[in-house]
């Protein structure tokens, strides 16, 4: 049995799939929305959440949700739900018997739930439909 930590690239491809397996609903908005894995949070993201350890963030989602949006953000940046691989790593290697598939879409789940604003109640009926 081989062990390896999967690339960014590798974590990215689980990240697609679970996006794939949202309700249609869903999927339609997510068009715009970059998706990006990169090794750690940079410090600006960590001050700006109030996070202390770069091993503190899994994923976060940047952007404006759509239950704010007004004629008024035409032209921003789109939004984007970045990834962090050394946290989710370690955080799928405290959860033993757990999938790095599962633990991939419970996170971008989570900050997928954050561009619609939807509550943490919401979000997890969303990771079930998505299983």
């Amino acid at each position: 049995m081989s062990h390896y930590a999967p690339t960014a690239h590798e974590i990215e491809h689980i990240a697609r799939a679970a996006m794939r397996r949202l309700p249609p609903e869903f999927q339609r908005t997510l068009g715009d929305i970059v998706l990006t894995v990169e090794e750690f949070a940079d410090r600006d993201t960590l001050d700006g959440l109030g996070i202390d350890s770069p091993w503190g963030l899994i994923g976060v989602y940047q952007g404006i949700p759509l239950t704010e949006r007004s004629i008024m953000h035409s032209g921003t940046m789109p939004d984007r739900i970045r990834l962090f691989r050394q946290p989710l790593l370690a955080d799928w290697h405290s959860r033993p018997g757990e999938t790095l598939e599962r633990v991939v879409a419970h996170v971008l789940i989570h900050e997928v739930g954050h561009h619609f604003g939807l509550s943490d109640s919401d979000m997890y009926g969303l990771e079930d439909e998505a299983d």
